[in-house]
This record gives structure tokens, sequence and C-alpha cells, in this order.
């Protein structure tokens, strides 16, 4: 039932629409240990297709983590929130970067809650980050 196969040419414009970026964590697509995924926001076991509208581009962990969750706790508030969906929402409303650019930070409830669930900021991704911005190869867009 859930083995609809995502087409190359979606797969592609899913790539494009990120611009080379993890739609949830920002990681730059050319430097990871695995390759990218396009997940459904809406999981496919809830309804959800297997169309522009319902892809995100996302690193191998974001789509791991998130799996098949659509909503999660804000460590803040502890209210069970919806997950962020690239699709309906602004990145820049409900995350910003740390002042040094290696962390990012949830604004809002469902910010709060996403970068916790979906692990935004492990030691993994940091170094990387960390590396990559040392290196003039990566600077995450904070205008």
């Amino acid at each position: 039932m859930y083995s609809e196969r995502i087409s190359q040419s979606l797969r592609l414009r899913v790539r494009k629409r990120a611009k080379g970026l993890c739609e949830y964590c920002q990681a730059p697509t050319n430097f990871p240990s695995a390759s990218f995924h396009c997940d459904h926001i809406i999981p496919r076991k809830d309804g959800g297709k297997s169309t522009l509208d319902n892809l995100a581009w996302t690193c191998p962990s974001c789509n791991s983590t998130k799996h098949t969750k659509t909503h999660a706790q804000d460590p803040q508030t502890g209210q069970r929130v919806p997950l962020f969906n690239p699709r309906l929402k602004n990145w820049k409303r409900h995350f910003i970067w740390s002042e040094d650019r290696q962390y990012i930070i949830g604004r809002t409830r469902t910010g709060r809650a996403t970068v916790d669930a979906l692990n935004m900021n492990r030691l993994e991704l940091v170094n990387l980050r960390r590396a990559l911005r040392n290196s003039g190869e990566y600077s995450p867009n904070i205008d």
C-alpha cells in the first residue's frame, strides 16, 4: 500500500526547490554522509500523497528522526503542537540561528518542538556547520 515510488523528475524538482538544503535543519546537500531523501510531510500512512506540495528535501537524520511524526511536544510549554511544515510555514518565522550560526533555535512552539523532535542541533551537524563555516564552504542564510 505504501510502496508508491517518487519519480526521478519529481525528486529533482523537490531538491531544486530546496536550493540544496535540508528543509528542516538546513544541512547542505553537498556534504552528507548518506543520500538526502524526499520526505512525505504528511505520511503516506495518514493519506499523504507523493506530490510536490507534500514532499520536503531532507537530510538522512531529519528524515529518520521525523519518520511519520506530524506533531511533537514543545519542550518549553509541554503542549503537543504540529511539526514545522516547509510547504505551509516560513522557516525564518519559526527558527533563528544562534549568534555563531552553529545552532538552530526555535522561536515558536512549532519551532521548539521541531528542533527537539528532529534533533536539529545534534553534535555531528553542529560540527559539520562549524567546519563548513570555517572553510568558507557554507554559511546559513540569516537575512
